[in-house]
């Protein structure tokens, strides 16, 4: 094994400790709560994004909500390089070897940085478009391309911010990525309101200025991010050397990455026919479709934390050969996550109409909004068991599996449902949040039998 230029002579501290010693419960919990702060705070941000563009109008509110789920087919190409990344490092770290560990960390930053390029050219000049294919209005067509072109003006430092963040995480250390991710959110927060709306000194730039306080803000997080990873602020410490290419890694990287680019690739492929499907009934609906998946990915924040938590443990524990201590884990973050949804999927019954009021003052808007958010809460239980069990499967570096069951939930439950069920029953668009809740189903089923076959243990990286 590879010491880390003499790291074990460090001072122990709860981001450097050995997460494959140790009680189960304490691990997760001491390694997941600074995921699921870092998530919470992500979310927290587009939300606030989200109120300031709410005083815009609902053409705003849904130019911003299209041109997200756009971005997030882009954005889901990254979770191919993520995924296999992460499962490379934590194996690594799990054996203890750091010099490996460092090493994926650089050729991942580095293909970050190259694909953020191309990204940028391309979503520049196609923006406008690919908004155009969707028969929008062109009030909403003229919003959603302004917020997207800015976005794409700053993809290099957004690629860049979250490889680094999940280098890091994969390697153990989830403390050092919530803590920039804190300052680099809350900055945001403070810009949002005053580019949008033109406060103080600031111009209003409206939906532009919603993402060129994201911009600033990723550009922030990049510069803190490089000079811990340099300097060796963390569990992996970087060096030039680190950036040459090593076509074996990347190879072994794209190996594992592949079918987890194409789950990513194909879920907002999905999110976006989901989308084209409300379209027809109105602005208002697709408005409505837009705050709520805010909502939803606000809550789900806790799931994908503890998963990204349970993905490092199973990681880390089958690189040090405890396959079982890797299993336990996952089981432990799934029903933890499970508690804690239901609860909040009780309150959301309650104070629907409460939670869409935060966004918007329109009648219409908030009514429509609610039933969507009710209709949602029958999912939320299910979506935890998928978010978490994919997470540990894909940690372990089985990719395939989470793939397959992706593309199933999707395109043979979920859009056939909601191309369905508009036309053949009385739900009208509300039958489109039914089909999710069907898809969400499905996928938790498949998920729990397969994490219980096992097979993920055997799986080489």
């Amino acid at each position: 094994m590879i010491d880390n230029n003499k790291d074990s002579s460090r001072k122990e501290s709860v981001f450097k400790k050995d997460w494959t010693k140790g009680p189960i419960i304490s691990n997760l919990l001491l390694l997941s709560w600074p995921m699921v702060i870092m998530e919470f705070l992500y979310m927290t941000s587009q939300i606030v994004d989200m109120i300031w563009v709410g005083r815009l109008g609902s053409a705003s509110i849904a130019g911003v909500g299209i041109a997200n789920i756009v971005l997030m087919i882009v954005m889901s190409m990254d979770f191919g390089l993520i995924m296999g990344s992460r499962a490379m490092i934590a194996r690594f770290i799990g054996a203890g070897d750091f010099r490996g560990a460092n090493n994926v960390t650089g050729q991942t930053i580095l293909l970050g940085a190259i694909w953020g390029a191309l990204i940028s050219i391309i979503g520049i000049l196609s923006a406008e478009p690919i908004l155009g294919l969707f028969g929008l209005e062109a009030d909403v067509v003229a919003e959603g391309a302004a917020y997207m072109r800015i976005i794409f003006l700053g993809w290099v430092a957004m690629e860049l911010l979250v490889m680094c963040l999940f280098t890091i995480q994969a390697s153990g250390d989830t403390l050092t990525p919530m803590i920039v991710e804190a300052v680099i959110r809350v900055f945001h927060v403070v810009l949002c309101p005053l580019f949008v709306l033109g406060w103080w000194v600031f111009p209003r730039l409206g939906v532009s200025g919603a993402a060129l306080s994201n911009v600033i803000s990723h550009s922030l997080g990049v510069i803190i991010l490089l000079w811990i990873l340099f300097k060796g602020y963390s569990r992996l410490r970087l060096t030039l050397r680190d950036f040459r290419p090593v076509p074996g890694i990347i190879w072994r990287i794209a190996k594992i990455g592949i079918p987890a680019l194409v789950m990513n690739l194909q879920k907002a492929i999905g999110d976006l026919v989901l989308t084209w499907l409300i379209v027809p009934f109105g602005t208002l609906a697709v408005a409505a479709h837009s705050l709520t998946c805010r909502v939803e990915m606000f809550l789900l924040s806790l799931a994908i934390g503890v998963g990204g938590g349970a993905g490092v443990l199973i990681g880390q524990n089958l690189g040090a050969g405890q396959p079982e201590q890797a299993e336990r884990s996952g089981w432990f973050a799934t029903g933890f996550v499970e508690a804690i949804m239901v609860a909040c999927a009780v309150a959301i019954l309650q104070w629907a109409e409460n939670i869409m009021g935060i966004f918007t003052s329109e009648p219409d808007l908030v009514e429509i909004g609610s039933i969507f958010l009710r209709i949602a809460t029958a999912s939320y239980a299910m979506m935890a068991i998928v978010f978490v069990l994919q997470s540990g499967i894909a940690g372990a570096g089985d990719t395939l599996p989470t793939m397959v069951v992706s593309i199933a939930m999707t395109w043979v439950v979920l859009l056939p449902l909601a191309y369905l069920l508009p036309r053949v029953t009385d739900f009208g668009v509300y039958g489109v949040r039914w089909a999710i809740v069907a898809g969400a189903l499905s996928g938790a089923v498949t998920f729990i039998i397969y994490f219980r076959l096992g097979r993920w243990k055997a799986k080489r990286v």
